[in-house]
């Protein structure tokens, strides 16, 4: 894997808070990397570190092969949650401030701040000033003046917080051609389908500790449950006694309009797919027959609540 930038156990205390313990990632090249975690798990501890407004207490980080300094600041563009323009400025003025803050020159600005202000349809906006913007406009601008110097690493903190479905679409569309121009890009948030819809890889953080990662391909056949998915007609009784074998029936609709039941069912004792269908063809009509992949969302919560169910009994003291 070439990997732009990695962090080696990294272990970060505020106090007695443990923000980090030990965490270890690999965001590899022009890869959309899913940061993912409860509040509070520590994401932003480590989203701090590598914009190196903090430093850990141990551990290192490393970009494109060289530890990490701050002549790389201006290779890493970074859009908080905690979104800040300032209000009385006007839009463009304020624009062609944070791009030449990037190193950017005036013309240079301009000229690309112009393009990607008709780009999202905000062109009108250059000469009003921020507090006249929505809420989504003014995220619009945040987003351009994020990417605009094209740099290596984004690191984009709940870019679609605030926006409606259509914005959305837009700036995912953004984010999936910035890529295949070249960056790298970490994208840190609470929202699955989103996950789901745009990442390569991610990295679950839970109570300061990484739980899980790897690419979206791996995580979700690693935490595959051996359950499929089977669209049938007929009698249920029949259906469910077949089963009484290898198999275990997990869950069972009632018949929609048309008939057709839903059955989720578990293989048992090294029983294969098609052991299951030749079990149950000869007993109801088999519409369809799929393999239950779990979403991002299933093993997020699944993750989350194993962890925090063992670190509860762990802190319950035994009775006596």
């Amino acid at each position: 894997m070439n990997t732009l930038l990695q962090a080696e156990n990294i272990s970060k205390r505020y106090g007695n808070h443990q923000a980090l313990d030990d965490v270890s990632i690999a965001i590899p090249k022009q890869s959309i990397f899913g940061l993912l975690g409860p509040n509070g798990a520590g994401k932003t501890t480590l989203i701090r570190i590598i914009n190196q407004i903090t430093g850990p207490d141990s551990g290192t980080v490393t970009f494109d092969g060289q530890t990490l300094s701050p002549e790389h600041i201006s290779r890493i563009g970074y859009l908080p949650e905690e979104r800040g323009l300032y209000k009385k400025m006007k839009v463009g003025e304020q624009a062609l401030y944070l791009a030449q803050l990037k190193g950017m020159h005036r013309r240079e600005a301009r000229k690309k701040l112009k393009e990607w202000f008709e780009k999202f349809e905000i062109g009108a906006w250059w000469g009003k000033k921020v507090e006249e913007l929505s809420k989504g406009m003014a995220q619009k601008v945040q987003f351009i003046t994020t990417v605009l110097h094209e740099p290596e690493l984004l690191i984009l903190d709940e870019p679609f917080s605030g926006f409606d479905p259509i914005n959305t679409n837009l700036v995912k569309a953004e984010i999936r051609l910035l890529r295949e121009k070249g960056a790298t890009i970490i994208f840190s948030t609470h929202n699955m389908g989103s996950v789901e819809e745009i990442c390569d890889h991610i990295a679950l953080i839970n109570r300061s500790q990484k739980i899980l990662d790897g690419s979206m391909k791996q995580v979700k056949k690693e935490n595959k449950d051996n359950i499929w998915e089977v669209l049938f007609t007929g009698n249920t009784l029949s259906f469910t006694n077949a089963l009484w074998t290898g198999f275990e029936l997990v869950k069972m609709s009632d018949e929609n309009k048309d008939g057709v039941i839903e059955a989720k069912i578990r293989l048992l004792r090294n029983n294969q797919p098609n052991d299951l269908l030749r079990t149950i063809v000869n007993v109801v009509n088999i519409h369809a027959f799929n393999e239950v992949i779990p979403s991002m969302n299933d093993i997020f919560i699944k993750k989350v609540t194993e962890i925090n169910e063992a670190a509860t009994a762990a802190q319950t003291p035994s009775q006596p």
